[in-house]
């Protein structure tokens, strides 16, 4: 039945497991290449007559289902006293802070710069782990990734 519903059952599979073992070995250069083959993977259906699609919280959504299929402990819309960041996660000692935007409603380049200037990981410094502030760029226009940019602070 699963074969009958999805081309490649066994791509999700691999998508979670190279997911697991980049962020086990902090390889953002491989994290950003696994975004781009997995957004790549959407069909383009899911895209038709559906509007959340040309708002940042799409992307928020597919990858906050992808890093909770991995059980990883996950806060969306994680608040501060300076307003909202995407998605916090924390995994093997480390804490990775996500914010996305979708470059056609907000300029190119400032998603990085926002985790910063807000002082996002402010509330994690007590901690004494590792932060990886990460500024994940997509185009509604292209459908895909157009920007990654991470700092460890």
């Amino acid at each position: 039945m699963l074969r009958a519903w999805s081309p490649d059952p066994q791509a999700g599979v691999q998508h979670r497991t190279a997911l697991y073992r980049l962020l086990l070995a902090n390889d953002f250069a491989g994290l950003e290449t696994l975004f781009t083959a997995f957004f790549a993977s959407i069909p383009p259906d899911w895209y038709r007559n559906n509007p959340i699609a040309r708002y940042e919280g799409y992307s928020a959504c597919v990858v906050y289902a992808w890093f909770a299929s991995l059980g990883l402990d996950i806060t969306p819309e994680d608040r501060s006293n300076q307003g909202r960041l995407d998605m916090a996660a924390r995994f093997n000692g480390q804490v990775y802070l996500f914010e996305f935007k979708v470059v056609e409603l907000v300029s190119q380049g400032r998603t990085l710069q926002q985790i910063k200037e807000r002082g996002y990981a402010d509330k994690y410094r007590a901690g004494g782990q590792p932060i990886h502030l990460i500024g994940v760029e997509f185009s509604r226009e292209r459908r895909t990734l157009v920007g990654f940019e991470v700092e460890t602070v």
